[in-house]
């Protein structure tokens, strides 16, 4: 299916009459108004395994055509002889009215019972049909891999005597059982970056912070996210498989996905990350990586291609003796050969010009990232602090910072495992939607409220089954506004109850948003509730964090017990200077180091250019900031 490293099952969709195509029609959008070759990505699932059924529900949820069962059932027989692996279901106007999709999933499963059948309504109830059918077919494909998957880890781990419960971190930042995420492994597609912005999130409580721009750089991509008044910001649409992973950016390059996502943006920029001349003589950076095997030149396992991580060993901001604390060795001499061979040579340059270059690029589209998520948003990124962690991040953070006018960075104390830390600070989370579509002024709030207060008891319910204590649960309630006409909408919260006075709050509330959005506000115009959203919070224990080496030790000394070394180190603002290297396990709360320096530890090198400092709070960070 295009997708590398990844075989999808053979799937199949049942749609109405009519609406074989949505998945290839799609919105019709390009991801880049003057690129004639762009080519949109193909449907997940073949047109021959698009099937259509004779059925129909208007807009309002009523019954236009009753749904032939014989035809499902003759479809069904079509599956299984051209060995189907996994259905999704999606009827016109199934988000109003179910009752359709419900049967068809009665029967299918009837005929197919070995074979997951998703529906729509059950999936993403909600209306847009070509985001819905994408969505829906995204999670069927997914289901036959990943609940398999999780059914085998949790069995793995009773047979190695674990009896701790196995949760699933989800991308909403939200953790789930193994049998919500084997049930909806869509909600799960970027989990691993969203458990960064977690974690971000929660490091920025313990230290004061409510603003924070999270900044992940790891082997393969980059991933920026925000963090606003202390909440991860998040997306009810991600596009996933494009150019550009992300959710409310210029879309068209991937497939759309309805769940809600902490907000990201995720670009081609990692240690691997592979440099390479287009027909101009242009220096690129990705999307091409080098992943582990082979890798970087460096690494001398095969790698032929010059990427990130060489120009950062050339340029002396990583150790020439090795990675993980020297325990991995690498080999300069090939990054020169590779960085020589396919971009300075063929350019004119010298090999130290070509490996600044590609830096440049690549902090170019990283800092393209991060105002995504600020300036696009409506969030000044020099009122932020930024977060920096991932195994590359903290070589990155404080060029990135210059650029945006970012006055403090934060390298949490094992920023190569931070992620892993935003897993065990999480809650359990869900998410519920329903579909409205009614003029704020038209609408009545006693049926709003009372569709919240189903929501709200079908989210208690889950949560209780899960072991959350009632005590324990918060329901926040939201609604998706818009202006009459506008295509898209934008999430506001929603009081309890739901009246009057606390609707016209809600439109209050809207108006702000946009403008800081889109700089402006049209308060004359009609306001239009598209959709009611519940998300329900379990609480969890959270561990005290702390910095277990640092812990008890100060010290106002200069941290000469902690310089390991003295190395060249490129800038392009000064050339090679001769930089102190530092041991970061032996530096202590309060001490302080002058740029330019580099950091080492095992899991991640922090660079300190010139005209910066670093100091180490007392939990162990490492704080950055211009002299």
């Amino acid at each position: 299916r295009g997708q590398k490293g990844l075989r999808l099952p053979k799937g199949a969709l049942v749609t109405t009459e009519g609406f074989r195509d949505v998945l290839e029609i799609g919105r019709q959008r390009r991801p880049d108004l003057y690129d004639l070759f762009f080519q949109r990505p193909a449907p997940l699932v073949e047109r021959r395994w698009r099937f259509t059924v004779r059925e129909r529900m208007d807009a309002h949820g009523r019954e236009v055509v009753p749904v032939d069962e014989g035809e499902l059932r003759a479809i069904a027989w079509k599956m299984r002889a051209e060995g189907i692996e996994a259905v999704a279901v999606c009827f016109l106007h199934a988000y109003a009215n179910p009752a359709h999709e419900a049967t068809a999933k009665r029967i299918l499963q009837e005929c197919l019972p070995d074979i997951p059948v998703v529906i729509s309504s059950e999936v993403n109830p909600e209306y847009r049909e070509y985001e819905r059918g994408s969505t829906t077919v995204i999670n069927a494909l997914l289901i036959p891999v990943v609940s398999g998957y999780l059914h085998r880890l949790r069995e793995r781990a009773r047979e190695e005597g674990l009896t701790c419960p196995v949760y699933v971190m989800q991308s909403n930042g939200g953790l789930a059982t193994v049998e919500t995420a084997g049930a909806l492994p869509a909600a799960t597609i970027e989990s691993g970056p969203a458990a960064g912005v977690v974690a971000s999130a929660y490091l920025g409580n313990l230290l004061g912070v409510d603003a924070i721009l999270s900044f992940d750089m790891g082997g393969t991509t980059a991933k920026a996210g925000a963090v606003i008044g202390g909440v991860p910001q998040v997306v009810t649409e991600y596009e996933v498989g494009g150019r550009v992973h992300g959710g409310r950016i210029v879309k068209g390059s991937g497939y759309p996905v309805r769940f809600p996502f902490i907000d990201l943006v995720e670009v081609s920029a990692g240690g691997g990350t592979i440099a390479w001349l287009d027909p101009a003589g242009g220096i690129r950076c990705g999307p091409l990586s080098a992943g582990a095997s082979p890798g970087p030149a460096c690494y001398d396992l095969g790698g032929e291609d010059p990427t990130v991580t060489d120009a950062n060993l050339l340029l002396g901001r990583i150790n020439p003796k090795g990675l993980l604390g020297g325990e991995m060795p690498v080999a300069p001499s090939r990054a020169v050969e590779a960085l020589r061979e396919k971009i300075a040579d063929p350019l004119g340059l010298d090999v130290v010009r070509a490996a600044s270059g590609i830096l440049q690029i690549v902090n170019t589209q990283m800092v393209r990232a991060l105002r995504l998520v600020s300036l696009e948003r409506g969030y000044d990124p020099r009122r932020m602090v930024l977060v920096a962690f991932g195994g590359a991040g903290p070589m990155h953070a404080a060029f990135l910072a210059e650029e945006l006018g970012i006055r403090d960075v934060v390298v949490p104390v094992a920023p190569g495992l931070f992620s892993a830390l935003g897993l065990v600070v999480s809650d359990f989370k869900h998410a519920y939607v329903r579909s409205v579509m009614r003029l704020a002024t038209q609408a009545d709030p006693a049926v709003l409220e009372e569709t919240f207060r189903e929501l709200e008891h079908l989210a208690a319910a889950q949560l209780k089954r899960e072991g959350t204590p009632q005590d324990r649960i918060l329901l926040h309630r939201h609604l998706d506004l818009r202006y009459l006409g506008q295509s898209y909408e934008i999430t506001v919260p929603a009081s309890t109850p739901l009246d009057s006075a606390t609707l016209h709050a809600a439109t209050l509330h809207f108006h702000r948003r946009h403008a800081e959005i889109y700089g402006y506000a049209a308060e004359e115009e009609p306001v239009e509730v598209v959709n009611l959203r519940l998300t329900a919070t379990g609480i969890m224990e959270k561990p005290a964090l702390g910095a277990p080496a640092a812990r008890g030790r100060t010290s106002t000394h200069p941290p000469e017990e902690a310089r390991s070394a003295e190395r060249p180190t490129y800038f392009d603002a000064t050339g090679w200077v001769p930089t102190p290297v530092y041991w970061r396990p032996l530096l202590h709360p309060s001490q302080a180091i002058d740029g330019p320096a580099v950091v080492e530890q095992y899991d991640a090198t922090t660079v300190v250019p010139p005209g910066w400092k670093a100091a180490v709070d007392e939990g162990g960070n490492l704080r950055l900031g211009r002299r």
